[in-house]
């Protein structure tokens, strides 16, 4: 069953990790997707391209969504390959780490920038199509921390609360209209960037989880369809902790 047949996709952050994850699942379930990232074109295209022969569209954008103007580019490269969206995720992000006493200005602005900023920038730049269609679905990417704070991560954690707080506010804004917002928040994901880490440690996070292992992108995105899809079509304003268990 193709639980995204016929819709159209604009992920965020999707060459790798579990931003990747979510446009592949997006495209097993039938949908067409366009992803934005930062740097190297050149392999982003090449991803766009392996990822296309499944015979779903897929366009590579090289886009910053933490400029506003740079996202509403982005959208009209969209609409202008698709002629519309139905299902916008913000999952642009990146992380800072460091104690409050030791974290700089541009540390802390960075991250705000990247990890919220950017879905005002995107929400605003997908509105007016969503608001034409009287339909869309826009999942935004928080996390566990947004939700219950981390030392070392007072930045991060700030962005992540606010995407929910963000998330909150446009799906009472747009409900009228048929537009559903949603915030997923995944807990410890096992990406490459965690595979660079000391194994003990690793294992000592997932010995802390109830389900007893790292999540994966795959895990992230399967919450993604579901929000994406008509399956959630009464469901706005919710975060779903992608998590294990942790928060539990």
């Amino acid at each position: 069953m193709a639980l995204l047949q016929g819709k159209t996709a604009l992920v965020t952050g999707g060459t790798r990790g579990i931003g990747r994850g979510i446009v592949e699942r997006f495209l097993e379930e039938g949908a067409d997707v366009a992803f934005t990232y930062v740097s190297s074109p050149d392999k982003a295209n090449a991803l766009a391209a392996e990822l296309g022969k499944g015979g779903r569209k897929v366009l590579a954008i090289q886009s910053n969504a933490g400029d506003f103007n740079a996202a509403q580019a982005t959208m009209d490269q969209v609409v202008a390959a698709f002629g519309k969206l139905d299902i916008l995720v913000n999952n642009a992000g990146i992380t800072k780490d460091q104690l409050l006493m030791r974290m700089s200005e541009a540390d802390f602005d960075a991250v705000i920038a990247t990890n919220l900023k950017s879905v005002f920038n995107m929400t605003k730049a997908v509105l007016r199509t969503m608001l034409k269609q009287r339909s869309g679905s826009i999942i935004n990417m928080s996390s566990v921390v947004g939700v219950k704070g981390n030392a070392g991560q007072a930045n991060y954690a700030a962005s992540k609360a606010g995407v929910i707080g963000f998330t909150k506010s446009t799906a009472l804004e747009l409900g009228s209209r048929n537009i559903r917002s949603n915030a997923v928040a995944p807990g410890f994901i096992e990406t490459e960037m965690t595979g660079a880490l000391d194994e003990k440690t690793v294992q000592g996070w997932r010995d802390g989880i109830p389900l007893k292992r790292g999540g994966t992108p795959a895990d992230v995105a399967n919450a993604c369809v579901f929000l994406g899809s008509d399956l959630s079509s009464y469901i706005t304003g919710q975060t779903l902790n992608v998590c294990g268990g942790m928060l539990t």
